[in-house]
């Protein structure tokens, strides 16, 4: 993996970090989700398709576990494209491994890392786009999010409803999240030693006290968790591609 050093002279760049060293436990099969089939192609290459298509995207960082099976054989090969052997037993521990990697291959500590699920592979360039475009100017970073659309219910230990939750000002977290890499790295250390590790790179930065941006994403940049969502991903993805499933 080599990236270009900084020079004072250039603007930050925009590496992407996905984190695809988890085991997806809740989506039982041969193979952890990321690396099941949609379309003949891998879920994370779905993912790492559309990132490469967004050209301010300097380099795709697949960050998986030492020992990794699948990961090779899952991904089509490109001169941005770096497997980091670098997952840890959590997904703040793989994205801190990825960042790591960043700045071991010469990327500056005010580049800018897009952290984005392995899983939601329904992203598109468009959406990395906006997200870039509202977070340069910005001095914290933000996250593509949207603005909860259905009444929120919090349950008591029965699985009954306890309460009715406000759903005004809640917005429910999608990724890419986007910070800058020194910063960021920090801020997964700082939770990390505490033994808190969050489960988003948001909430790392919120620890130390930054107030991310809220970009509007899309109901369709959905995270792959149960079989139902490989079915809907599958559809999608096909619909786009203009093929039959």
């Amino acid at each position: 993996m080599q990236i270009p050093p900084a020079s004072p002279a250039r603007p930050s760049r925009c590496h992407a970090v996905i984190p695809s060293a988890g085991s997806g436990s809740r989506l039982p099969g041969d193979a952890p989700k990321q690396y099941r089939r949609l379309l003949g192609e891998s879920v994370v290459q779905h993912t790492v398709r559309a990132i490469l298509q967004t050209p301010r995207i300097a380099s795709v960082s697949v960050v998986v576990q030492e020992g990794d099976v699948w990961a090779a054989d899952a991904l089509q090969p490109d001169p941005r494209l770096h497997l980091v052997p670098r997952g840890g037993a959590t997904r703040a521990h793989s994205v801190l491994g990825g960042l790591e990697a960043l700045l071991d291959a010469g990327a500056a500590h005010d580049d800018w890392a897009l952290v984005h699920d392995a899983a939601r592979c329904c992203i598109t360039p468009e959406l990395i786009d906006r997200l870039i475009d509202a977070c340069l100017p910005d001095d914290v970073g933000g996250l593509l999010a949207l603005p909860l659309p259905d009444t929120l219910k919090a349950a008591d230990p029965a699985g009954r409803v306890a309460h009715t939750e406000p759903r005004e000002g809640r917005w429910l977290a999608q990724t890419p999240q986007m910070f800058r890499i020194g910063a960021l790295r920090e801020a997964l250390r700082a939770a990390i030693i505490v033994n808190a590790p969050p489960t988003d790179e948001a909430g790392a930065m919120e620890r130390q006290g930054a107030y991310p941006l809220l970009v509007t994403g899309a109901s369709w940049n959905f995270k792959i968790t149960y079989s139902p969502d490989l079915e809907l991903a599958q559809a999608l993805l096909a619909a786009r591609a203009g093929v039959s499933t």
